[in-house]
């Protein structure tokens, strides 16, 4: 479709010409980029291809290559790296790779990022000690490197380990990479008892840091990764954006996620965006886009068999779309919508200039001064244990993170928020005014109005009852965006729109005290007890914890756990499993 001045404004394919090009100019007419692009439109130009999916193809190169105003269009310029394994050295090099896979070898991946790569090369590293270095490198030492020193080389460059012993750390490290990790873990489990016997306490927490670190990449926190090869792609929708979230499942291995911003999405169904996404993502030609076995959409494309079948021409073998799925491929899908929802609410936030949300905060609680810092208390405690109050600063470029301050509260009846809250204000100004430090412009108060009395009460006292003090009251049912303010009476309540700049701002501040002294009051509790939390868990005895304890290579592992996991332990069924995680966290 062409305007006024014969420039490309749409590029679509159909089955049916006639019917397709005449929905465009029906009078029922709902959207309104439709509407806008059938009145610029001047002429129409018709291209006829063999089979549809020629027409599939061409449709993709001709979006790239214009661009069209219209068109949903996906930017990713950059390559995904591999992890490669070059297979016709006598010692194999595993190393990061970036581009066409033409060498002899192994890939492993394609990783999202390149930081996700290299932590994955790192953490083999340092749990087999295969050799990274190039050959040129390798051949010409007569000593072993930096890296035999830390204990991340076996130095088979200077014969420091034999040829058959080499292979078989190296299998092990591609059974790692290629999702395997049980097997590793068993071959581990009994050097490490073995070594506990003898009292080589040294050498067993060698073994239990190895079987740590392999825990670390298996954990699930709320589902656990497909088995096999998939591509999971789901798409969120949120005020006027899409964001397409994709996450890559290699070998049952989650190795991470990758978010696309489409442009011209507005107004836009989500099964369109995702099919534009897959004919945009897979056909562009690049080594680096592996067209897996199955992939796993949160709509169903409207062309659904026939990019099953240009995807299986693609592959070489056949490819399947799914969009209706159980069990584990339905946590991983419900994760990934979390994730593309997530991606696009932060989205949101980073277009909202913070200079604006802060003078859209000084005009909605109508202060004379510009907001140039901002201070914000909260206090957390459980059951009164370890109370612990935290301040945050935020300025006018945002998290002032070397200001924030965290209190330990004592003294105090426990559970009383209004004596914790008190405390922790009269410590901090009183320490402010002593050192002639910086006063905020307007102070918020994580609370209702008992916290806000008790704060104004203590900043009378000091003599500073003239800075701005705002609570900010949970809303009905707790939920995000019906927040109430209680004003620096004490009795006077605002509520702010829930799509207002100045609320989200509020929200985030609010937030990031909250997350700093639950923080502050986790460390807290966990250095004043001085038991197992598994101790407290009923139905786990002495035995129990030391299967979990050397399934999970100690408490810090079986902490990251998540249900999943912990009921693959001997003896460990789903509600136990809830149990012991609901303990830990």
């Amino acid at each position: 479709m062409l305007d006024g001045e014969g420039g490309v404004i749409y590029v679509g394919k159909a089955r049916n010409l006639k019917n397709r090009v005449s929905s465009y100019f029906g009078k029922s007419q709902d959207s309104l980029k439709t509407r806008a692009l059938v009145a610029q439109i001047r002429a129409i130009e018709v291209t006829i291809t063999h089979t549809e999916g020629e027409a599939l193809l061409l449709e993709n190169n001709l979006i790239k290559d214009l661009r069209p105003r219209y068109n949903i269009v996906f930017r990713d310029d950059k390559t995904y790296p591999f992890l490669y394994l070059s297979l016709e050295h006598e010692y194999p090099r595993l190393s990061f790779y970036r581009g066409a896979r033409r060498g002899k070898g192994r890939y492993f991946g394609p990783y999202p990022s390149a930081g996700s790569a290299r932590r994955a090369l790192n953490l083999v590293q340092k749990l087999f000690q295969i050799r990274q270095c190039d050959d040129n490198f390798f051949k010409d030492r007569s000593r072993p490197c930096l890296q035999y020193q830390i204990r991340r080389c076996t130095a088979p460059c200077v014969d420091y380990i034999s040829k058959e012993d080499y292979v078989e750390e190296l299998g092990f490290a591609v059974m790692f990479l290629e999702g395997k990790n049980e097997a590793v873990i068993d071959a581990l489990l009994k050097p490490m008892q073995e070594s506990a016997e003898k009292l080589e306490y040294e050498r067993a927490a060698h073994y239990r840091d190895q079987i740590s670190n392999l825990r670390k990449i298996q954990e699930q926190q709320h589902v656990s990764a497909p088995k096999g090869e998939i591509d999971i792609i789901a798409c969120g929708i949120y005020s006027g954006m899409a964001c397409v979230q994709i996450f890559y499942i290699r070998g049952g291995l989650n190795l991470g996620n990758k978010s696309f911003f489409p442009k011209q999405a507005k107004d836009e169904v989500a099964a369109d965006i995702i099919s534009a996404f897959l004919s945009q993502y897979y056909f562009s030609g690049r080594s680096d886009r592996q067209i897996p076995p199955e992939i796993l959409v949160s709509h169903e494309p409207e062309d659904k068999d026939m990019f099953e079948t240009v995807l299986s021409e693609q592959a070489g073998r056949k490819v399947k779309i799914q969009f209706q799925y159980k069990g584990e491929k339905k946590q991983g899908m419900q994760m990934a919508m979390e994730n593309a929802m997530i991606a696009l609410q932060q989205r949101q936030r980073q277009k909202e200039s913070h200079h604006d949300r802060l003078d859209a905060l000084r005009q909605a609680l109508e202060l004379e001064d510009t907001l140039e810092r901002i201070e914000c208390f909260d206090i957390s405690h459980t059951s009164g244990e370890a109370t612990v109050g935290s301040c945050v600063v935020f300025g006018t470029e945002g998290a002032l993170k070397s200001d924030y301050r965290r209190f330990n509260v004592s003294d105090i009846e426990p559970g009383d928020d209004y004596a914790a809250m008190r405390q922790v204000v009269s410590r901090r100004y009183t320490r402010v005014k002593k050192e002639d430090g910086k006063l905020p412009d307007l102070i918020l108060i994580d609370g209702g109005k008992g916290q806000v009395s008790s704060a104004k009460e203590i900043m009378s006292e000091i003599q500073l009852e003239n800075l701005p003090l705002i609570g900010v009251a949970k809303g009905p049912g707790r939920k995000p965006r019906l927040e109430v303010l209680i004003l620096s009476d004490g009795h006077s309540e605002r509520r702010l729109p829930a799509n207002s700049a100045s609320l989200h701002l509020i929200q985030e501040i609010r937030d990031e005290a909250h997350r700093f002294a639950i923080t502050g009051h986790r460390q807290r509790r966990k250095k004043a007890r001085n038991r197992s939390v598994l101790e407290d868990v009923e139905g786990v005895g002495s035995k129990r914890r030391q299967q979990l304890i050397r399934y999970f290579g100690g408490l810090q592992g079986i902490e990251r756990a998540g249900v999943e996991d912990l009921a693959k332990v001997s003896g460990i069924n789903k509600n136990l499993a809830q149990k012991i995680y609901d303990a830990f966290h």
